[in-house]
């Protein structure tokens, strides 16, 4: 199976989609901000926070952590790019690395969801610490039953140091200047699938799936 991009503004769900692709399919999920945050003890800290405060990362830095996990001989049979490319540059320097890899890219999809969704998730998100379930506060769905406590284990909830306006505005500002053109990049190859990513998870990652076992069936 050919290579898969997600495209999406924040809290979309590329991250989650991604990991259930790579499981269905047994091919690696590949991201960026992993990547990046694994590369802390190599002196790129500037780096991290680069990522934290919304902006993006040097161009070169990323390219060269996406290679080196392309190079590798699990993705001879496809790969999961989540947080990469991120604008035109990145994008051209991937046909690059795949043409002299010589792998290729099939699917991109398009996680689409309105700024007052994007921002709501975000913003409203807060975990538990003990068992890792996942509330929002601005959806009466995902609330918890008792403020600021888990469901579950009845831990306190606590909200990450980047889920914050300030920081959401700056990345979606990122999404809409850097990374929203290569929606028309990819629709010009041929390669562009469109999601709506309000749906809920399963209905999302069944679309997904469609479009992928269509192709290769």
């Amino acid at each position: 199976m050919n290579g898969i991009i997600f495209i999406a503004p924040p809290a979309a769900g590329k991250g989650t989609q991604s990991n259930i692709l790579s499981s269905k399919y047994n091919i690696p999920h590949i991201s960026t901000g992993d990547l990046i945050r694994a590369s802390r003890n190599n002196g790129s800290n500037e780096y991290i926070k680069q990522a934290q405060s919304g902006g993006l990362v040097d161009d070169d830095f990323v390219i060269n952590l996406v290679y080196n996990e392309l190079k590798k001989s699990d993705c001879d049979n496809g790969y999961i790019l989540d947080g990469f490319p991120r604008n035109i540059n990145q994008a051209k320097e991937l046909d690059d690395i795949l043409k002299k890899l010589n792998k290729k890219l099939g699917y991109v999809f398009l996680l689409d969801i309105n700024y007052e969704l994007s921002r709501n998730r975000i913003v409203g998100r807060i975990s538990c610490p003990e068992c890792g379930k996942v509330y929002n506060t601005l959806d009466s769905l995902s609330k918890p039953k008792i403020p600021n406590k888990c469901d579950i284990c009845n831990t306190d909830l606590v909200r990450r140091q980047d889920d914050n306006e300030e920081t959401f505005k700056n990345r979606y500002d990122v999404y809409l200047n850097e990374t929203s053109p290569l929606i028309d990049f990819y629709q010009e190859k041929g390669l562009l699938h469109k999601i709506d990513a309000s749906m809920s998870i399963e209905d999302i990652s069944r679309k997904i799936i469609e479009v992928i076992d269509y192709d290769n069936n």
